[in-house]
């Protein structure tokens, strides 16, 4: 496949994209600030200062010609921060009203005990304060997009693995996500992303369900792949899907950082992710429900290059 085919005639990418978001299917990748992607989403030509590639001017200014191709992004960065006002207000404003985006919850409320980790200084290895609380989501994070409306179209929970000493079984974890599930403000599409596979049942689906949450149907090392995930009839809890394809199941991701960087070709296709990713799009067609699905780098080793094989042949 060659970078050109990405826009070759007659069905270029972001013509077919564009098609079925018309019909609800939302389609983006994991971020986007990828030099990679020059040549086949990117125009190095857009990004020279005297006639030198500008890194830093790559950086601020290519969400814009993402959006020439995309309709939706998903953005991670919002996992490690509460973004500023004035943060907000740039990202808005550097790409077309039309884009929208699905945002990660910043990790403070999602993580029940910081990691032991240097970046998280005297935090390291301490509970959370902030865990599942929801007056600080709505207060530093959901506010703060309310000026940009549906423009934040979807807010992503993404929970890491948990241990026994943290939760002993998904009983006591859903004894916390409930009251917090039914506190939030009402009106945004709130997904919930899982990291411990044994949590795939039916209590935890009915949890989803009773507040019109969806399940992420997520890609990942160590969950059920997609085709195990997507045939769960109980997964379908809210009347809109969203799936993150990430990994292969059973790769480490800082593997496959190393093995795919700097994202410039597919490096290792997964057909079985691709078809389910088709199945669940043809799903969400029939059923005439919106879906939005977002697919990483590190799933094949180019994003852009897997959302077009998935895509080839849905009409």
């Amino acid at each position: 496949m060659s970078n050109l085919s990405l826009f070759s005639e007659p069905h270029p990418l972001g013509e077919k994209l564009r098609r079925l978001a018309g019909r609800g299917i939302m389609i983006g990748t994991s971020s986007w600030k990828y030099e990679g992607w020059i040549g086949q989403i990117y125009s190095e030509e857009r990004y020279l200062t005297r006639g030198k590639f500008s890194q830093k001017k790559f950086e601020e200014t290519c969400l814009e010609e993402y959006a020439e191709t995309f309709p939706i992004v998903c953005g991670d960065f919002s996992f490690y921060q509460f973004p500023s006002d004035d943060y907000w207000r740039r990202l808005f404003s550097s790409a077309p009203s039309a884009l929208e985006f699905a945002f990660k919850v910043p990790e403070e409320i999602t993580v029940k005990k910081w990691p032991t980790h240097a970046r998280y200084g005297r935090r390291a290895g301490l509970e959370n304060e902030n865990f599942l609380n929801a007056e600080i989501f709505t207060r530093l994070f959901y506010e703060p997009l309310t000026p940009y409306g549906r423009r934040a179209a979807v807010f992503i929970f993404e929970f890491g693995t948990f241990s026994k000493a943290a939760f002993p079984s998904v009983n006591e974890f859903l004894n916390a996500l409930d009251p917090f599930l039914a506190a939030l403000p009402k009106g945004p599409r709130y997904s919930v992303e899982i990291r411990n596979a044994e949590y795939l049942c039916p209590e935890y689906f009915n949890v989803l369900r009773a507040h019109g949450v969806a399940h992420v149907f997520n890609a990942w090392t160590r969950m059920p792949d997609l085709p195990t995930q997507t045939m769960i009839d109980a997964a379908y809890t809210a009347d809109f899907t969203v799936t993150r394809a990430l990994l292969r199941r059973g790769r480490p991701y800082e593997e496959a950082v190393k093995s795919f960087e700097p994202y410039r070709d597919i490096q290792d296709p997964i057909p079985e992710t691709r078809e389910a990713l088709r199945a669940l799009i043809q799903k969400s067609l029939g059923a005439q429900r919106p879906s939005y699905i977002f697919v990483n780098n590190r799933l094949e080793g180019n994003a852009p290059k897997t959302i077009e094989a998935i895509v080839e042949d849905i009409e």
